[in-house]
């Protein structure tokens, strides 16, 4: 059966992804319509940053695949969207992203995070759509000392209103799968980085900063740690997830699995640059954690999931892209 099933999602489907325009999902659509699939994208065009930021990031499916204005929120235009393009599968990628913007406003996030998703995931029942990719977050791991990260790891201390709105989309999502039946993969994103990478997310203001000789701020001692995951592999991962992810519900990490201290990445964003960062430290802010480490265990058993992109190899196509874009961003 799982044979049938993985090859019957490699053949060409028609998808709606949401959040098309964005980081992540503009890179998805790019290989989508590249392989042939048939693609409408769905995106709000919220005013988080610069409209014409996400215009360039649709340059590459122009003409390739249906571009819509809308918004997860509105339930009657998602109806009728569904009853008109009669989808084999959803990537929803649409969401409110951001730890610090979210407490701030936790409601916001809530709602479009969480109701949103409920949304798309009520109107797929409704329409007979059967298939799923949910973009979750490490950030649903909370302040968690046991590295790397499981996805059997408790996730029930999620640090802020962002991480808890994606660990609530994960669980909701679950619990609509045994009620309806759809195949659902949640995706757990690990600080992903790359071309078109938002412009307030650290690497992108870290690599602008040094080239322009502004100061970067950073928070804490420097000691904290991520792992930093290309976007061109998260891109990979996802569509693996659609293709080869076994029925049901399942979740899984997609990280790069080696883990640099804020303070190293400062100095490789130098290296890439080709200038001294210059730097201002002051306190770490709420809603931060020490560390993330990805176990990708499973993503790489299911999925054939392999993050093939070193961070020196990524901040030097990110320095690439940055320098090629207007400055007005």
């Amino acid at each position: 059966m799982r044979a049938v099933q993985r090859l019957c999602y490699a053949m060409r489907m028609k998808m709606l992804v949401t959040g098309i325009a964005g980081f992540i999902g503009s890179h998805v659509a790019d290989r989508l319509v590249a392989r042939g699939d048939e693609v409408v994208g769905l995106d709000n065009f919220d005013p988080f940053y610069d409209r014409r930021i996400k215009e360039r990031n649709l340059a590459g499916v122009r003409g390739k695949a249906r571009l819509l204005e809308g918004d997860i929120a509105d339930r009657d235009a998602l109806d009728k969207l569904f009853a008109h393009e009669r989808f084999d599968a959803v990537i929803h990628l649409a969401a409110l992203a951001g730890v610090r913007p979210s407490i701030q406003q936790p409601w916001r996030y809530q709602q479009v995070n969480v109701v949103g998703t409920s949304h798309i995931a009520e109107t797929m029942v409704a329409h007979g759509v059967k298939r799923l990719v949910f973009a979750s977050s490490s950030s649903v791991y909370g302040d968690n000392t046991e590295l790397p990260f499981r996805e059997t790891h408790r996730v029930d201390e999620p640090a802020s209103p962002y991480a808890a709105s994606k660990r609530a989309g994960e669980l909701l999502l679950k619990t609509l799968h045994k009620v309806h039946g759809f195949d659902v993969s949640c995706l757990r994103y690990f600080t992903v980085y790359g071309p078109r990478q938002r412009p307030e997310m650290a690497i992108h203001k870290f690599c602008r900063a040094v080239d322009t000789g502004n100061t970067i701020t950073l928070f804490g001692d420097g000691s904290s740690s991520r792992d930093y995951t290309y976007v061109g592999d998260i891109a990979d991962g996802t569509i693996a997830a659609l293709d080869r992810a076994p029925g049901g519900y399942s979740i899984y990490n997609l990280g790069n699995t080696h883990t640099i201290t804020l303070n190293d990445l400062v100095d490789k964003v130098g290296q890439a640059v080709g200038k001294p960062p210059i730097i201002k430290r002051i306190s770490a802010q709420p809603g931060d954690v020490a560390h993330t480490h990805a176990d990708v265990s499973s993503a790489q058993r299911d999925l054939g999931y392999a993050p093939s992109v070193s961070i020196d190899e990524g901040l030097a196509q990110f320095v690439m892209w940055m320098r090629q874009q207007p400055t007005a961003n």
